[in-house]
């Protein structure tokens, strides 16, 4: 399935809108032309974005790399913690350009949705600084170092058609959808649909139609570009030959139709559908080549062993006729009866450079032509030996080859078709911050930066809400959500979560303490003639401080509904409601590397579920700083195996 330029435009258009504030947190390689970017924003859920060349959407899943990437390096170096700041649709070519700006700098990703499509990073000033595949055409050249240059134009700008524009179809003789397809860019699904809508034959030539008749035909474009930029949809997967998404049901549909919840969700199932299709090819032609290959080895094998048996028969029965010359009287392979009778078993005596050989078909034989014939006998008889004992080697070689082919051609179709694709979870609102449920079952929300802070603050603290921070500065500010009545083993906890989630975690500073207020002390502007830092609030009143002696946290797999999160925050709320956790204190390793450890642990005691965690939320649930795992072993909320 391919978009077009009315459908790219609806989704330039929505995605725009829901990607405000947003940056790239992290991008994966799903395909060699597809691309996931994972975008995050510090007070709204987290975005998938796929860019393929096929067109681009928003996604609910997210599939496991099928086949390398050739741009995935270049992007994370370039992209990642980058703002997206706009998607801008080019005219109404099937061309978007993505531009993300942060540190400095401004980059323009571009898709070309057309023909075998493309996928290109630029700089701001359009120099082309990698690409998915060079171009050299008549009309444009893409390569790196180049500047990106956009293909001639199609037509008619299709979103701001005039009636005039169709005063050229009164006088073509060609067939009047062969001329709408040519003029106006429109896919076949819509050229047919546009004729079938206004009831007129497409197939008449253009010259034929009259005023009214052309009249209507622009009217009924308008209407359908409309429908489709303004998303006043009715979107159908349509599955017959081919499976597509159609925001709008265009004239008589053939073949499976299903109602879509939306047009972009559609396209997410279709797409999605496609490119898990493309990968089980890949996979399978990379499958059949394995076979192939091992078909081969050991046909060459067997070809090797054959070989060697005919070179050991013919060696053994040289050897016996040396006996048969000796019983009839001959001492010497110089005599002329001698190598008449090698000669009858395709062997002769030769002399290399001083040295006498005996020649058996290809196989060259050192000798002593001096020896008696039982001593030479008994030299080839032992070469006979070394070539059956090689028989054996490339047999035992054969055997595994075997072993590997039969693997291969056993796999099941399931099995070669296999791809993890996970549904990503709707997280809860909590989820973009730090969070935990303390031992008396309290929600405790808290900031991971300047940002989260301020918005933990602004957006979520209620007058019943308890509000802690640490007694240091780079300290986060942490909520305990319906506090009114928190026990002190609740109150104590938040305090020792505070503290381990400043600065004192990343300088290893002991003892430090923290405070709690009420959500009235804390004002969200600065005094009079004063700034306030982004995150930062002036607190007025009463401090009730809380020291904390330990710095220790743990890392939990908690189960929500149906479905595995991670968590941290003190040791023993995190052991009351994980299935899996690990305790870790400061120093040692960073925290990409911390998180690996941890994911590597994890699945020694559940393998599946620790792997099917995102790393990135390993990495998001760790305090800053360096750290080490003390322990690792199952939560009170275990279940075990039967």
């Amino acid at each position: 399935m391919a978009l077009s330029g009315i459908e790219l435009r609806y989704l330039v258009d929505t995605i725009t809108e829901q990607v405000q504030g947003y940056y790239i947190s992290n991008i994966y390689g799903i395909t060699k032309d597809s691309i996931l970017f994972k975008l995050h924003h510090t007070e709204k859920s987290d975005l998938f974005m796929m860019i393929s060349t096929s067109g681009v959407w928003l996604t609910t899943v997210k599939i496991d790399q099928m086949e390398p990437n050739r741009l995935l390096k270049r992007l994370r170096s370039d992209l990642l913690r980058l703002k997206l700041k706009k998607i801008e649709q080019i005219g109404a070519e099937r061309i978007a350009y993505f531009t993300f700006e942060g540190f400095g700098k401004e980059l323009v990703l571009v898709g070309e949705f057309f023909g075998d499509g493309n996928i290109l990073l630029c700089n701001n000033e359009m120099k082309i600084l990698a690409l998915q595949h060079s171009i050299d055409v008549r009309h444009r050249k893409l390569g790196v170092g180049l500047e990106y240059v956009q293909p001639p134009n199609s037509g008619l700008d299709i979103f701001n058609l005039k009636q005039s524009d169709f005063d050229e179809l009164k006088t073509t003789d060609l067939v009047a959808a062969k001329w709408f397809g040519r003029t106006l860019g429109l896919p076949k699904k819509y050229v047919e649909a546009v004729f079938e809508i206004a009831q007129i034959d497409g197939k008449r030539i253009g010259n034929l139609l009259t005023e009214e008749e052309i009249k209507i035909i622009f009217e009924t474009v308008k209407k359908i570009v409309s429908d489709i930029i303004s998303g006043n949809h009715n979107a159908v997967i349509v599955r017959n030959e081919k499976t597509e998404v159609l925001p709008l049901r265009l004239g008589k549909l053939e073949g499976e139709i299903t109602q879509a919840n939306s047009f972009i969700e559609g396209l997410d199932t279709v797409f999605t559908e496609n490119i898990i299709e493309k990968g089980k090819s890949v996979q399978s032609s990379g499958s059949d080549k394995k076979i192939k290959e091992l078909q081969t080895q050991i046909s060459e094998q067997e070809k090797a062993i054959e070989i060697v048996k005919e070179r050991s028969k013919n060696i053994t029965a040289v050897a016996n006729s040396l006996f048969e010359m000796v019983s009839k009287g001959i001492l010497s392979l110089e005599d002329t009866s001698a190598q008449e009778i090698l000669a009858t078993h395709n062997a002769k005596l030769v002399s290399e450079k001083g040295l006498s050989l005996i020649v058996i078909q290809d196989e060259k034989i050192k000798i002593n032509i001096q020896s008696p014939l039982q001593s030479i006998a008994s030299v080839l008889f032992n070469e006979a030996k070394k070539q059956s004992a090689a028989i054996s080697s490339i047999q035992s070689i054969k055997e595994k080859t075997e072993k590997k082919l039969e693997k291969f051609q056993n796999k099941t179709e399931s099995e070669q078709d296999l791809f993890v694709v996970t549904e990503i979870r709707k997280k809860n609102w909590y989820e973009r911050y730090r969070w935990f449920f303390t031992t008396d079952g309290y929600l405790t929300v808290g900031g991971r930066d300047a940002a989260s802070n301020s918005a933990v603050v602004r957006k979520h603290l209620d007058k019943n809400d308890k509000i802690f921070h640490g007694d240091i500065f780079g300290s986060p500010f942490f909520i305990l959500k319906d506090a009114e009545l928190a026990p002190d083993t609740s109150m104590n906890e938040i305090a020792h979560a505070t503290v381990c989630f400043s600065r004192a975690w990343r300088e290893g500073m002991y003892g430090v303490s923290a405070y709690w207020i009420h959500p009235d002390q804390v004002k969200k502007s600065a005094p009079s003639g004063e700034f306030l830092p982004k995150g930062s609030f002036t607190i007025e009143g009463q401090r009730n401080f809380i020291k904390s002696e330990t710095l220790r946290l743990a890392v939990g797999i908690i189960k929500q509904d149906d479905d595995y999160v991670l968590t941290c925050g003190p040791p023993e709320p995190i052991k009351k409601y994980s299935t899996l956790y690990a305790i870790i204190e400061p120093h040692g390793s960073d925290m990409a590397e911390t998180a690996k450890k941890i994911r590597i642990e994890f699945s020694k005691f559940e393998e599946e579920i620790a792997k099917n965690i995102p790393i990135d939320d390993y990495v998001r649930a760790l305090p800053a700083g360096k750290s080490q795992i003390i322990k690792v072993e199952y939560g009170d909320a275990t279940l075990l195996p039967l």
